[in-house]
This record gives C-alpha cells, structure tokens and sequence, in this order.
C-alpha cells in the first residue's frame, strides 16, 4: 500500500477505536504508532515514540498547562467562585432569570482563573444549582445554563485549549489569550439574553428574585476583586509584555495562594486536595498531548494534511466556502469527539489549508474554540452536560441536554458574528507588538 493509503486506513481505524470508547489519547498514540512503523519501519516507530515522549513531557511550554490549573483549584478552594456568584447575583438576580443570568456571570468571571470548560461547569453546578433550587427555578434551565455557561472556560483566558492550540501552531499564547476576551464577553451577554428572552416568554422558568439596595450592589463587588486582580495581574501582564504566558501562569498561581492566605483559607488539607487535582488534570492534558503529536507524525509521512490542502485550495470555489465546509466539520464531529481531543486531531490536517487560504492564525483558534463550545453542550458527547449531569443525579441527563439547547443558537449567532468581523477577536492581539 501506498503511504496515503496507509493513512487513509489510519485514519479509519482511528474512528473505529473512538466508537468502541478508547480514550482519545490511547487510540491516536496506537494507530500513530503501528501506521508509523507501517510506512517507514519499526526500529523508526520505535525511536520516534520515544524521542515524542521525551520531547512532549520535557517540553517547558507545556509547564504553563499545571499553573494555569493549579491557580484555578486554588482560587476554587479559596472561596472565589461562592464570591463571584453572589455578586452576580446582586446585580442581576431581580431580573426574569436573574439567578441563572448571575450563573453565566459567575462561570464568565471563574473562566478567567481556572481555563477548562468542565471544571468551570462542576465548580458553578455545585454554587449555583442549590440557589436556583431554592427559588423554584425551573430545573431544566438552571442546569442547561450552568452548563452552557461551563464552557465559557474554554474561551475567557487563560484556556487551555488555547495553550495546547498555540504550541501546535507555534502562535503566541498571549495573543491568543488576549484574543478570547471580546468573543467571551459577547458569548455571555448572548446567553444573559437567551435567559432573558426565555424567562419573559415563560416567567415560570426562573421567577425574578429580590432587589438590592445600590448600596448593597456596591459591596458586593468586593467578592469580583479578588479575580479582578488575578486577571489584571496574569492578562495585562502578558498584554504589556512584563510576563511571558509561563511566567505569567506562575504569577498568577502564587497570587492565588496569596489571596487564600489572607482570606484565612490556605490550609495544609486545601493544598494537597488542589495538588491531587492539578496532576490529575494536567497528566490527562498531556497524555493527550502526546498522542497527537504521536498521529501527527504519521500523518505527516501519509502526506494526507498536504494533499488535502492542495486538494481543498484548489477547489474552484471560494476560501470562504471550505472554510464554512471546515467549520461545518467541526461543528458535526464536535458532537462526538471531546473539545480537546478533537482540536488536536484535526488541527494538523486543516491548519496547512487555512494558511494556504491565507486566514489569520490566531482568528482561527478563536472560531475553532467556539464552535467546540457547541459540541460540549450537545450530544451525545456534551461533557459539560455530563458534568452538571453527575453533581445534579436527580435531574434527568436528557433534560438538561434539553436546556442547553437554546444556548446552541447563542453560539451560532457568536460564530456568525465572529466570521463576518473577524476584528473582533483581533483588534486586541493587534494592539500587542
């Protein structure tokens, strides 16, 4: 067989050890390995999976992953998200569907110390569905907003999508970081007001709660500054060029232990449960990792990323149909494949044809995120759902699934937006030198 063969048939068995429910990182590292080996030789496969293990675990760029994480366990443990909440609360919570509005807010304000959907979704679930509960909140858009505001995490920075994104595509962290902020901030006021639109057409889905005094809002905002400061700290840090994303990481990790300390939260038992869990998460990430890049150097010897993007540039449509084709891929695989593990499968196939194309790197991470912000609230996959599904046991998972629907418009809307100004997401980057 011919190499592209090969890869074809790669890339087939790939998809048959996914239905059969490999985990992601195994199944790419396996038929990375045997196509490799295929194609060049075994004492070749050999060498190179050694050497991607070595290089990938060594790797000083991939440090920033376990900060970034480990300052969102601290910050979570600390206190913050409880605070963030109910300031949310306090000024949206009088509003048809304030509760859940204030949920968005929230999981939009713990997205900028944490940096996973997921996490931001299990953090928000276990704060905010009790509060909803308690006022009659309709339990099938509490739980649809927890989790469609969950994965705001992948998209406010620092994400970690955009990390793994960045050093697959030698692009600035940074740039990127600072490239989610807008499209972050749009996609939430695009859920407040699904929430808002939802709640006047059926008041009974989230009755509005009780008004505060202005002195009362005022205070509240204390409870914002503790991730205010990490935000300004770690962000605008990299934004004037004072910190590189690792150092930035590492700053913003030590703050957080700073604000536990003085919040009287920092205890022996806090560390050791935020360290167990940055491992946990920061080995899944990495194993990831190196599976794909494992695929991505028998994909490489396949030739298919090359001769795809020659086939799709020479198309004689225009680059701005194969890019909907492109999205529409994403959008469609997306329902069955976990954000991360998908990003990196595809992106070594489709990344040569966008530049081909001549699109702006960084742009397309912003809209690749966002459109696998849909897959993680729709099914089957939906992780997000899944998450808010296994803290919320008595609430069915298909009528969660069902919450979060509407909120798949929103995004829609916000990538339909995104592509038609792509200078939303890049005025910022390009105020940076």
């Amino acid at each position: 067989m011919t190499p592209l063969q090969v890869g074809i048939f790669g890339c087939l068995a790939l998809f048959v050890l996914l239905a059969a429910s490999m985990p992601v990182a195994f199944a790419m590292a396996i038929v990375g390995f045997i196509g490799f080996a295929l194609i060049v030789s075994p004492q070749a496969a050999m060498s190179m999976i050694s050497m991607d293990l070595y290089e990938t675990f060594s790797s000083y760029s991939l440090t920033v992953i376990p900060l970034f994480v480990f300052m969102g366990q601290i910050a979570f443990h600390a206190g913050i998200s409880r605070r963030l909440f109910d300031a949310a609360y306090h000024w949206l919570g009088s509003l048809p569907g304030g509760l859940a509005m204030s949920t968005v807010g929230a999981c939009t304000g713990f997205g900028a110390i944490c940096g996973s959907g997921p996490a931001t979704a299990a953090t928000m679930a276990s704060v905010a569905l009790p509060e909803m509960k308690r006022y009659n909140y309709d339990m099938e858009l509490a739980c649809g907003a927890v989790a469609a505001g969950g994965s705001l995490g992948m998209l406010i920075p620092p994400s970690v999508v955009f990390i793994v994104y960045a050093i697959m595509t030698e692009q600035s962290v940074g740039k990127l970081f600072i490239s989610g902020i807008v499209p972050g901030i749009l996609i939430a006021l695009l859920f407040c007001l699904t929430i808002y639109i939802s709640c006047l057409r059926r008041p009974h889905l989230g009755p509005a709660g009780p008004h505060f005094s202005m002195h009362e809002k005022l205070a509240s905002l204390v409870g914002v500054s503790e991730t205010l400061i990490l935000f300004v700290l770690v962000i605008g840090g990299m934004f004037m060029g004072f910190f590189t994303p690792t150092e930035a990481a590492a700053v913003g990790a030590g703050g957080s232990i700073l604000i536990a300390l003085l919040k009287g939260r920092l205890s022996v038992k806090m560390l050791i449960q935020s360290l167990k869990e940055t491992v946990r998460t920061s080995c899944m990430v990495m194993i990831i990792v190196t599976g794909a890049v494992i695929f991505g150097h028998f994909l490489a010897v396949t030739r298919i990323p090359f001769e795809l993007a020659s086939l799709l540039a020479g198309l004689p449509i225009p680059g701005w149909m194969v890019m909907g084709l492109i999205i529409l891929f994403y959008l469609f695989v997306g329902c069955f494949i976990d954000a991360l593990g998908l990003i990196l499968l595809t992106i070594p196939i489709f990344y040569p044809v966008v530049m081909e194309l001549g699109y702006d790197p960084i742009w397309f991470g912003v809209i690749i995120v966002v459109v696998t912000q849909m897959g993680v609230i729709s099914p089957p996959v939906g992780v997000c759902v899944y998450v808010v599904s296994g803290i919320e046991r008595d609430v069915p998972l298909q009528t969660i699934f069902r919450g979060a629907l509407p909120f798949l418009l929103a995004l829609v809307i916000a990538a339909a937006l995104l592509i038609a100004f792509p200078q939303i997401c890049l005025f910022l980057p390009d105020m940076v030198k």
